[in-house]
């Protein structure tokens, strides 16, 4: 960070978060009412010292206090004025950054509208095109109801808590003592516990008699059933969710009450929830971010050591963000074979578009060409900012030849700054770096003009029709 930047509606948000009067904050600061109010009206630059206080008195981190949500709520508002819906230049450049600035709430509910919006527009399209008079049949509870994103607000939590958890770190590691769990018998050791504390037996059974379940927790029949499609590491893991869904289901629905969320949304938290505590579970937070540093974040390695699939790996290396024992700074993305985004994370300042897909130009697309191997490569942002990105298509279980698995490609990459961390950066020119690929957010939100992947005109710029010249790009503009 440079020496000052003005940031007075974060210093403001951070006080009415804790509940403070201008006057008590002061006071914890050692500075007087009068500068921190300057401060909050942005006329006085927020200083390192200033945000050094800052830091010891309220324990937060600095660097994503610095970086704040106004980089992604700008992002994101681009991309809703950007639509056919609103006319060009409508809505200024300046007037979102204004808007982000000012006011990340309010542009976050801007686009949670808008999302409804989409949402209800495509729910109305497909009933319309529905067969015979069915359309007109339809009931309207699914339009009443397009208004929810359930994982967009899981997405949302998960963001603001950085990807970390320590209240799950915690109960997982309280979980390994108490029960003396051991890293070369974990699954014996978790099936011992669902036998001991719950009185379960542990099955694993036919796939075709499991059908499309991977799981299942027989309440009455006292079972969890396992299918015998699951590799063993996903079979742990499996058994890691159900002992978290059992012996700490009110710490779960502590942590959802906290979070605001109703509904469908709530309960999908909860199993991302137990999901969190099985990888805390399988991959204990010390023992993993010291082997993630020593093995320079070689997922394979890692998978190894702790017996974990490499989807499972990606997710716990980004939930790397204890004080003191931080890992380095990393994205996440899964994407399905038709370009679909089934998750996204970023704590390393990679922005994702909320609504429509990924770059075509960026090779997490060409990952399904060659499952099983990790595809590496320099991208480059249209601000200029460059990140090592790694992509590898792989196999969720399924049935049989009737129910095959789910092929999914996940991408993790950490800015250029941080790749010689990662053994995946080793041996490659960092500083000047060949082979580097330009990528946008996506179509809608990028201006590289001379694109030949483009899919739709970038944003502000006017579109020229002629009929006598046919280019290498699908589009010419002014």
């Amino acid at each position: 960070m440079q020496g000052k930047v003005m940031a007075g509606q974060r210093v403001r948000r951070l006080r009415r978060e804790r509940g403070l009067t201008q006057a008590r904050m002061a006071a914890q600061l050692g500075i007087s009412t009068s500068y921190l109010n300057l401060i909050e009206r942005s006329q006085r630059p927020v200083t390192v010292p200033f945000l050094l206080k800052l830091g010891q008195a309220f324990d937060i981190d600095l660097q994503r206090f610095a970086e704040d949500d106004e980089g992604r709520v700008t992002a994101q508002l681009r991309e809703v004025f950007g639509d056919p819906l609103f006319a060009r230049g409508q809505v200024s450049d300046q007037d979102i950054r204004d808007a982000a600035q000012a006011s990340p709430a309010l542009g976050d509910a801007v686009i949670r509208l808008f999302g409804a919006y989409r949402d209800l527009l495509e729910n109305t399209m497909n009933v319309a095109e529905g067969p015979g008079d069915a359309a007109a049949e339809a009931p309207p509870a699914p339009l009443a109801a397009a208004a929810a994103h359930p994982s967009d607000e899981v997405h949302d939590v998960i963001q603001a808590r950085s990807g970390y958890f320590p209240e799950l770190e915690e109960a997982a590691e309280t979980l390994w003592a108490d029960e003396s769990l051991d890293a070369d018998g974990l699954y014996e050791g978790l099936r011992a516990v669902l036998t001991d504390a719950h009185g379960l037996k542990v099955r694993i059974m036919p796939a075709h008699v499991m059908h499309d379940l991977v799981r299942r927790y027989d309440r009455h029949g006292r079972r969890v059933l396992l299918s015998d499609a699951l590799a063993p590491e996903e079979r742990t893991f499996q058994l890691a969710v159900q002992v978290a869904l059992l012996g700490w289901r009110e710490l779960f629905d502590t942590i959802a009450e906290d979070s605001g969320l109703q509904g469908e949304a709530r309960h999908l938290l909860i199993v991302e929830l137990a999901a969190y505590f099985a990888g805390a579970c399988v991959m204990p937070y010390e023992r993993f971010h010291e082997a993630a540093e020593a093995l320079a974040y070689d997922i394979d390695l890692l998978g190894r050591r702790f017996g974990a699939s490499f989807e499972h790996v990606c997710q716990r290396l980004i939930a790397l963000q204890r004080s003191g024992a931080k890992g380095a700074p990393l994205f996440l993305v899964h994407l399905d074979c038709a370009g679909n985004v089934l998750r996204r994370f970023d704590a390393a300042g990679f922005r994702f578009a909320r609504f429509g897909g990924l770059c075509p130009r960026w090779g997490v697309h060409r990952a399904f060409q060659s499952p099983g191997e990790s595809r590496v490569e320099i991208v480059e942002m249209p601000d200029g900012a460059r990140f090592l990105t790694l992509a590898r298509a792989v196999s969720r279980p399924g049935a049989g030849h009737a129910l095959p698995g789910q092929q999914l490609v996940v991408a993790i990459g950490c800015p250029l700054s941080h790749a010689n961390r990662l053994v995946y950066g080793a041996g490659l020119d960092l500083e000047q770096p060949a082979g580097v690929v330009p990528i946008g957010i996506n179509c809608r939100l990028c201006d590289r003009a001379d694109c030949t992947a483009r899919a739709f005109p970038p944003p502000g710029r006017r579109l020229i029709v002629d009929e006598n010249q046919q280019g290498l790009t699908p589009y010419f503009f002014a």
